[in-house]
């Protein structure tokens, strides 16, 4: 197998391998496209090495691939984050919780979109034109004194109403106004698992289902939802793990 991409936590790569083959990275099993390509992802934790499994179904005998890929570590900053509202940081109301949970089952819809065509491959242009990064992948927030998860995505300071394109070719799988946590959030499918997001939006300009095309208008800057100011939040996904975004933006390095 031949893998390209950026090998390090948060990172991603492209591999080749046979045709359709069966995939096993983890305890993730994914497939390679028609003509052997398939899109791994590094999570912001991964270990340092991780072993990648592929199986033809379709070689006489059965093939199978193993290849070891090694994973550069990160160090990540801490943010502290107060200010906030206290029922965002600490215990919810009924209500909150069924809101919180409604926005769940509409975002888990949004995630399970599956394209095939690999849009990303030439790799992610920025989404703001300018701006100010304001706090960076993985940092471990800390909200209100209170220990939470890793920040997923890249903070992106810019004035309410600042458009907001695609960084790459995608299908929208998800476009809603009203999430709990993220305000307004547009999730575009770039193909095989990948996912972009784009949280707290004051403005949506695409539906679901919809193809865009790199570079064209999504929505603008806005600060819906929880947020303290005007700006971005973008991140990624690959299946169930969180990619740094701007990682792509330096798309491929060579293993």
């Amino acid at each position: 197998m031949r893998c390209q991409g950026v090998f390090k936590q948060g990172g991603a790569a492209i591999c080749q391998t046979w045709p359709n083959a069966v995939v096993e990275i983890g305890n993730i099993k994914t497939r390679a496209d028609k003509d052997g390509f398939v899109l791994i992802g590094f999570d912001r934790d991964a270990p340092a090495e991780e072993t990648l499994l592929a199986i033809s179904g379709t070689q006489t005998p059965i093939g199978h691939g193993y290849k070891k890929l090694k994973i550069a570590s990160r160090e990540y900053s801490i943010s502290h984050i107060d200010g906030l509202p206290p029922s965002q940081v600490s215990s919810f109301t009924k209500d909150q919780l069924k809101r919180i949970r409604a926005s769940s089952a509409r975002k888990k819809k949004g995630f399970a979109s599956r394209e095939k065509t690999l849009w990303f491959q030439d790799g992610f242009e920025y989404p703001l034109k300018s701006f100010k990064k304001t706090s960076p992948f993985g940092a471990q927030r800390i909200l209100n004194g209170v220990k939470k998860r890793p920040h997923y995505g890249v903070d992106i300071a810019a004035p309410v109403g600042t458009p907001i394109y695609a960084p790459a070719d995608g299908v929208v799988s998800l476009a809603d106004n009203d999430l709990y946590f993220e305000g307004a959030m547009v999730l575009l499918d770039h193909g095989q698992g990948l996912i972009s997001m784009y949280l707290h939006m004051s403005e949506i300009d695409v539906k679901p289902g919809q193809l865009i095309r790199r570079g064209e208008r999504i929505g603008a800057v806005g600060s819906k939802g929880r947020s303290t100011g005007p700006h971005l939040c973008w991140r990624l996904k690959w299946r169930n793990r969180n990619l740094d975004p701007e990682l792509l933006t330096r798309w491929p390095d060579k293993d």
